[in-house]
């Protein structure tokens, strides 16, 4: 007989909804990221945040900074520290082609969502961004602005 894996977890489905109002975005890759045994489970219950989140550079490798995983409540002394810094897992070449790119003025990495895989693996998508001017932040308001009211105007017909 097959032994088939099951898994109780939810969907664990974390979004950075400020960076896609921030930033426009280039370039999107999937991450791993380097957890210990308490951030991983507080992650499976959704509880972790984004927010003023960022990724650089040390030594070739990528790290994302300011991101908020809270306390395990079952966890004892080998809790984790909410906002460590934590090491992102992606290919060489990969990595190469980020830091290249990342050198040039007004470009940064933004972590964008983060979620369990089919694996049950924690992943993080991050992407390539530049800034938003101030002119583009209003036109997206507007655009969003436009789909509301065609929604509110389409679902009073039906």
């Amino acid at each position: 007989m097959s032994k088939e894996k099951t898994t109780t977890t939810k969907n664990v489905n974390i979004k950075n909804k400020r960076a896609s109002f921030e930033y426009e975005f280039i370039d999107e890759y999937t991450a791993g990221i380097v957890l210990t045994g308490t951030e991983i489970k507080s992650i499976r219950a959704g509880k972790a945040g984004l927010v003023d989140s960022y990724c650089y550079f040390i030594n070739q490798e990528l790290w994302v900074k300011n991101m908020y995983v809270a306390h395990y409540l079952q966890g004892s002394f080998a809790n984790h520290i909410e906002k460590r810094e934590r090491k992102l897992l992606l290919n060489r070449k990969e990595l190469r082609s980020l830091e290249n790119e990342c050198k040039n003025p007004g470009f940064t990495i933004v972590p964008t969502e983060l979620y369990i895989d089919e694996n049950g693996r924690a992943k993080l998508n991050i992407a390539l961004a530049r800034g938003k001017k101030q002119y583009d932040k209003r036109q997206s308001l507007k655009a969003k602005e436009d789909r509301r009211e065609i929604d509110r105007a389409y679902k009073s017909k039906v």
